[in-house]
């Protein structure tokens, strides 16, 4: 793969990249509509083809916030269309490395010294690539290491790369007044603590502290000694990315053993440490040969306060979603309903996010869940579609819900896809014997 040995930096390089895709897109649309002109039954997929690789290629280049925003949206497999979750895939592990000379240098401002240096081997070339940094493979004291190494300038372009993408996420969701804005602050504060690897040095050796205690979890030990604000050094893990493991695995036991463990690590989060490992995406995990699960990447943690915690959880309980008070009074709580909601309006959230919610928690009501349940899936696809397509929807003010919402749902969206990829069965209430 080609290595890049500059990334764009300023506002306008960055616009100007952006520009770039747009005009393509727009190419791809004429080539479309022309087409369907002349044969009305041309369907949307080779137009979702193009503008996915389109985009991906135009983000790859930028990384940083802009390649973040690919990487979530691949995870919502029941709101984009196929070709754009396979394309946007990539952006979790397999974009271009920055090349050896930019390494080099980055390695001289931040730790003083060249990688060479520092440790015994240093791999030039990139084991993985992503949007925030890269990973090289490298010996110390007979110790093999994970280095991780973030690009140049992300954490300086995040804000500007945000003001380009809020006027389309805005006319996306219909967010309207200055409300909204608590929602772009809470992923520009999140994305920018991505970027302080002295944050994620101390998340990392906190969490993989407290969650030792979870059996057939495992975690790399980090290295204070060898890592700084651009750099983290880390022991290197072997295992397979849980992707891999899931399409390859034919062992449903070792599903069951891999997903539980995942069910666990996430729920002891929740509930003990109110603190969440807010990226789970395929990437971050890895399976080992006895089928234990490794977690390698703690950049993104959500603190989650005791204001939200009580009623989002509470409303996890069925009998708490089926009483009208309770769950009318939690609606404002969360901030779903507004003071200044018209009666239609309340009435129309209510009912929209009663079915949400008694969907979405079902695997809470239950003493095992199966999450390769078609059932399940087909439910969430079908009211995703009601939804999407409902007019009446797109009119209201789409300022819905705490800020704390954002990353929470990534979060259980992303934990309910891996375990689906898994075809795993939980039980759901055994992380309680670890609080």
């Amino acid at each position: 793969m080609k290595t890049l040995d500059k990334i764009p930096t300023s506002k306008l390089g960055r616009t100007t990249e952006l520009v770039k895709t747009g005009v393509k897109i727009g190419g791809n649309y004429l080539k479309y509509y022309s087409k369907k002109a002349v044969n009305g039954n041309v369907s949307r997929d080779e137009l979702n083809e193009d503008n996915a690789a389109d985009i991906y290629d135009g983000l790859k280049n930028l990384k940083g916030s802009a390649l973040k925003v690919a990487q979530m949206l691949s995870m919502e497999k029941n709101i984009l269309p196929s070709a754009y979750v396979e394309k946007f895939s990539l952006s979790q592990f397999s974009v271009p490395p920055l090349s050896a000379p930019l390494v080099r240098k980055t390695f001289k401002r931040y730790l003083g010294s060249y990688p060479e240096q520092i440790y015994d081997t240093f791999a030039t070339q990139s084991i993985n690539a992503a949007s925030i940094g890269q990973v090289h493979k490298a010996t110390k004291d007979g110790k093999k290491l994970a280095v991780k190494i973030q690009y140049p300038g992300v954490a300086d372009s995040i804000s500007s790369d945000l003001a380009m993408v809020k006027p389309i996420a805005t006319r996306m969701f219909n967010l309207k007044g200055k409300d909204s804005e608590k929602y772009f602050k809470e992923l520009e504060d999140k994305l920018l603590e991505e970027t302080d690897y002295n944050l994620e040095l101390k998340q990392s050796q906190e969490i993989t502290e407290a969650c030792s205690i979870i059996p057939n979890l495992k975690f790399p030990k980090y290295y204070p000694e060898l890592s700084g604000e651009r750099i983290l050094t880390m022991d290197w893990m072997e295992g397979k990315h849980l992707s891999e493991f899931a399409e390859s695995n034919t062992d449903q036991d070792a599903a069951n053993k891999v997903g539980q463990t995942l069910w666990d690590f996430y729920m002891f989060q929740m509930h003990k440490l109110k603190a969440v490992h807010a990226d789970p995406h395929p990437g971050n995990f890895l399976v080992d040969c006895e089928n234990n699960l490794i977690a390698i990447d703690f950049g993104c943690i959500k603190r989650i306060p005791d204001a939200f915690y009580t009623p989002y959880f509470e409303l996890a309980v069925k009998e708490n979603i089926d009483n009208p008070d309770f769950f009318r009074q939690k609606m404002f709580e969360l901030e779903i309903l507004l003071e200044n909601d018209s009666k239609k309006d309340q009435e129309f959230f209510t009912e929209l996010f009663y079915e949400m919610l008694s969907l979405f928690t079902s695997p809470f009501n239950s003493e095992f869940f199966d999450f390769e349940d078609a059932t399940f899936w087909d439910k969430i696809s079908e009211l995703s579609e009601k939804y999407t397509n409902d007019t009446e929807l797109r009119k209201m003010n789409g300022n819905r819900g705490s800020k704390h919402f954002l990353y929470i749902n990534r979060t259980f969206f992303g934990l309910y896809n891996l375990l689906h990829d898994l075809k795993a069965k939980v039980h759901v209430k055994q992380y309680q014997k670890y609080l």
